[in-house]
């Protein structure tokens, strides 16, 4: 059975030839559009403390994905901290920050027609966005907070 169900639309074919050919200037080899593409939505930041030190975590799911014999494609996503727009008008940005990161990280997904994705985020505002849109691209994909 196939590993790339759902990539096979963008590396597979002839006609596909522009999409293989801006895989590769990412890094891709022949070998590579036939294994899945795993995304890794990264919530790495400096604005808030809480996700400061996912970027080394990322870094290391990468190379495990790779390992597994899949292709990572790794994004970042947006984050408000509330310790810190607590009390401004930032405040109206915090809770719907939620369904924008959920959102952009669907879109990410599915635009890019990933096989799954690791959600990898480290506070209140990225835990939702782990099930929200994790449910939407591939049910059973891991979530890491």
């Amino acid at each position: 059975m196939s590993e790339n169900l759902r990539s096979q639309i963008v590396t597979q074919g002839v006609q596909r030839s522009p999409n293989r050919a801006m895989l590769r200037a990412v890094g891709f080899k022949d070998e590579d559009f036939n294994k899945a593409i795993v995304g890794i939505a990264n919530g790495y930041s400096t604005i808030t403390p809480c996700n400061m030190g996912i970027n080394q975590l990322a870094l290391i799911a990468e190379a495990g994905i790779k390992t597994a014999g899949a292709m990572p494609q790794m994004f970042g996503t947006i984050t408000i901290s509330d310790g810190i727009s607590m009390g401004t008008e930032g405040m109206k940005y915090s809770l719907v920050s939620r369904e924008v990161i959920a959102d952009s990280i669907e879109t990410a997904c599915t635009g890019q027609s990933m096989d799954g994705v690791l959600a990898i985020g480290g506070c209140d505002k990225n835990i939702p966005f782990l099930s929200l849109s994790g449910r939407a691209i591939a049910p059973s994909s891991p979530r890491v907070y």
